[in-house]
């Protein structure tokens, strides 16, 4: 049912400004792990999304756009595959609901009829859906953070035409898992099981207020014996827009096989 296990296998089908603060800098640290508590205050935003998959010489993108509710902590994304090695074939795009404990995809693709929803539960995914959706979910994105420690300010750079200011560090899922929110640990508490390497490279932009404008998370996990190297990019922006999202109703939901 993931959509990142979809471009593992086109993937495999193929062969395939002021900088250097010290590092763990307690305001710097603070600055970081509040990031999510600042996202739920400015209620909604829309919000642009990259996950870059790159293992034995391939690499590929899948592009996510739309908006998330932080206060209601629901978004609704429009997640684009890139087409097969190719160029063949183009993939429809996938709509995809974000809400704690599972997300929905519409238009997931062989098997699935066209008026039908599939249903994940995100704690039941070894990567409690950090990447299998082929977006981490921005909320998500912010929680992890909860677990940063070796943080680094870099210096001020721009965002979305926002100046801000950009930090380098570590979070450690476990770690994030345990400071999260109720809402965010029991995917976060999967992750930190099914990933073999917990610490999780990142680069945050924050803006004067505290918010998170921009995060670049780099995870690493293993794929049929193979490295993979995922590059998980959030842009947040337009804060305060509204966001609806209506969850599908319950015979609208596929329950049949799905072909991966």
């Amino acid at each position: 049912m993931a959509v990142a296990a979809t471009v593992m296998g086109m993937m495999a089908a193929t062969g395939c400004t002021g900088a250097g603060a010290v590092a763990d800098d307690v305001d710097a640290v603070d600055e970081v792990v509040r990031a999510a508590d600042a996202l739920e205050r400015a209620r909604s935003s829309r919000t642009r999304t990259a996950m870059e998959m790159a293992t034995g010489g391939t690499r590929v993108t899948i592009r996510g756009e739309g908006g998330y509710d932080f206060a209601r902590r629901t978004g609704r994304l429009t997640v684009v595959l890139p087409p097969d090695p190719a160029g063949l074939d183009e993939h429809e795009p996938i709509t995809e609901l974000l809400t704690p404990g599972a997300l929905y995809m519409k238009n997931r693709g062989a098997g699935v009829p066209a008026d039908k929803w599939v249903r994940v539960d995100t704690a039941a995914l070894d990567d409690g859906n950090l990447v299998t959706g082929g977006a981490t979910d921005p909320l998500a994105a912010a929680e992890l953070l909860r677990g940063a420690e070796q943080v680094t300010f870099v210096g001020e750079s721009e965002v979305e035409g926002e100046r801000v200011r950009h930090f380098r560090g570590t979070t450690d899922i476990g770690r994030a898992a345990r400071a999260a929110r109720p809402h965010a640990r029991p995917a976060l508490a999967a992750a930190a099981k099914g990933f073999a390497n917990r610490a999780v490279p990142f680069d945050v932009y924050l803006d004067d207020a505290g918010l998170l404008r921009k995060v670049r998370h780099r995870f690493t996990f293993a794929n049929e014996g193979r490295a993979v190297a995922v590059t998980s990019t959030t842009v947040l922006f337009d804060f305060g827009e509204p966001v609806v999202v209506r969850l599908p109703d319950e015979q609208d939901i596929y329950t049949g096989k799905v072909e991966v």
